[in-house]
């Protein structure tokens, strides 16, 4: 079993977690609607990337009862 020759002292503990926090997003807002967005995704809520219509929102689709 893998005894520590010597303490690590706390700021030596530290430095080395310094870089396993969790990062928090950096949402932007969508220039169609509003709403908040992940940079360089299409909009969940309307569907739009780089100012043109990516994904038809399902109540946007007209489907024919009969072919349903």
């Amino acid at each position: 079993m893998a005894v520590p020759q010597n303490r690590v002292t706390r700021s030596r503990r530290g430095m080395r977690r310094s870089h396993d926090f969790l990062e928090g997003g950096n949402p932007n807002e969508c220039p169609s609607c509003g709403e908040l967005k992940r940079p360089h995704h299409v909009c969940p809520s309307c569907g739009n990337y780089n100012d043109r219509e990516v994904i038809a929102k399902a109540d946007e689709i007209d489907l024919d009862e009969d072919a349903a």
